[in-house]
């Protein structure tokens, strides 16, 4: 009989050169037709990666495909649940490589792409089949089942697999990785605060406590933003159309390949801001003995949610107005670092403005929040075609110039000049220290990184003539802007750390 089912299932699988997979995550679903080949019972298919079935894959392995042959009303087919895995083995997407090519070379022009095999935009996926349901209306025990118990993970071990692919996709949502933005701007704001409680002989009331809450909700200040940044891009389709996608811009992209709802991102953002304000009202309460006592924490709080849920969120929209990148400056400068000192100085000035050293807090604020803009700034390029479709005028889209394409040399001028005066402002935090009670003599370290800023310079230029080129491919000119990218991320961090060492120095 099993011998009977199996030439069954094979007769439909030498007919067929297709199949409809379907994939899931969360209540999304998805579905698309791909070419397959086999590999004894397994199912071989080609796809990009960035693809919405390729990503929910890799959340949830789980897949259910149709199988139908060619010319058939869908009379006698198959039904597949199994589980598909992306092929890394290099011998085996060799093998994956020969085995689509039998059955299509449509694709055959991408899989050669030494530009897309390099930046991992194209993939060989796997179906192990658990179960095979044969279909056919024509005989008289319409379904019949083949299993694969060997195929199938334990309920345990996939379990466990899809609690770390959770965690993972949380820390995708909230973008961890651009979290260095809010902690640098906390630690110079703690240096600080550090430094004149030291200079007081007050260093110990220094509160740890009173650290990791200042920490913890400026960093859910920033969660806010990314989430709501993703939902209202989603729904003015800036993210949507942008083809340019990476790891720096074009958002998460968790609503795009189907990972999260768009409610669950604003819901992300919601619970997020009230998150904040929470800790930042148990703050002020701490220090001003009320909840909404009037202290620079209710004020710093107030227009932190609003640069927060503003920056892109209806009805004020700041990043569509040209408006963004100050919103960022001011919420990831002055107000987080001298919200944090304020915070962390209570003991010194005991919530009398008049013994609260703001001055300190500004200068010291002042080169990390144009950095962490210019983080912003430089990600914005590969945005700005599509921010540009939907009206989303930031300063790149405003100050780029329309020439057939858009040209970049005056965002990428105002890019240097930007970075150089960051740098100049730091050297003015070392060199007012020699005439005033402000500033430190070690902020020179924090000079530093202006390797790093010649370097992105450079790599910047190189970019920008192969941007200009008429025969650029736009598809793929973007992507080769990343290492500056990340010189970006790196520099502002880094210097927010220097800075934060010269001041506890």
């Amino acid at each position: 009989m099993n011998d009977v089912l199996d030439d069954k299932i094979q007769d439909v699988l030498d007919e067929a050169d297709r199949m409809f997979i379907a994939t899931s995550v969360g209540g999304n679903s998805s579905g698309a037709s791909v070419f397959f080949n086999r590999d004894g019972d397994d199912l071989i298919f080609f796809t990009f990666n960035p693809t919405r079935k390729a990503e929910q894959i890799r959340l949830n392995p789980r897949v259910h495909a149709v199988i139908w042959p060619k010319g058939q009303e869908g009379i006698r087919g198959l039904q597949i649940d199994g589980e598909a895995y992306k092929i890394k083995d290099e011998d085996e997407k060799k093998k994956a490589y020969k085995l689509v090519l039998e059955t299509t070379d449509a694709f055959k022009e991408f899989m050669d792409d030494d530009f897309l095999i390099k930046n991992d935009v194209v993939g060989y996926y796997r179906v192990k089949p658990t179960t095979i349901k044969y279909v056919d209306f024509y005989q008289e025990e319409k379904f019949e089942w083949k299993t694969f118990p060997a195929n199938k993970t334990s309920a345990l071990k996939f379990a466990f697999r899809m609690a770390l692919k959770r965690v993972g996709l949380w820390l995708r949502t909230i973008r961890a990785p651009f979290l260095t933005a809010t902690f640098a701007p906390i630690f110079i704001g703690s240096a600080v605060a550090w430094n004149d409680l030291k200079s007081s002989n007050l260093i110990s009331e220094w509160s740890w406590n009173m650290f990791w809450l200042v920490l913890l909700g400026a960093s859910l200040a920033q969660i806010a933003t990314n989430s709501s940044n993703d939902y209202f891009d989603h729904t003015s389709n800036a993210d949507e159309i942008n083809k340019v996608a990476s790891p720096f811009n074009g958002g998460s992209r968790v609503i795009q390949v189907g990972l999260m709802t768009p409610g669950q991102v604003l819901l992300t953002a919601l619970v997020s801001i009230f998150g904040t304000v929470a800790i930042g009202l148990y703050i002020n309460q701490q220090i001003s003995g009320e909840f909404f006592g009037n202290t620079p924490i209710l004020w710093t709080g107030i227009i932190g949610t609003f640069l927060a849920l503003g920056y892109t969120g209806d009805p004020i929209r700041l990043g569509y107005k040209g408006l963004g990148e100050i919103a960022i400056a001011l919420g990831f400068g002055p107000v987080m670092v001298m919200g944090a000192h304020y915070a962390l100085t209570s003991p010194l000035h005991n919530n009398n403005l008049s013994s609260w050293n703001w001055v300190e807090a500004l200068i010291a604020s002042v080169p990390i929040g144009i950095l962490v803009m210019l983080i912003v700034w430089i990600n914005q390029f590969q945005d700005a075609p599509s921010d540009a479709a939907v009206g989303k005028n930031t300063w790149v889209v405003r100050t780029a110039v329309e020439d057939g394409w858009m040209r970049l040399e005056k965002p990428l001028s105002l890019y240097k000049q930007f970075m150089i005066e960051a740098f100049i402002s730091v050297g003015v935090i070392g060199v007012i220290s020699f005439f005033t009670d402000y500033g430190t003599v070690y902020a020179f370290i924090a000079l530093l990184p202006v390797i790093l800023v010649w370097k992105a310079f450079k790599m910047a230029d190189e970019w920008m003539i192969k941007w200009n080129n008429p025969d650029a491919d736009r598809q793929k000119v973007p992507y080769e802007l990343l290492l500056v990218n990340v010189s970006t991320i790196g520099i502002h961090f880094l210097t927010g750390i220097l800075l934060s060492v010269a001041y506890i120095l």
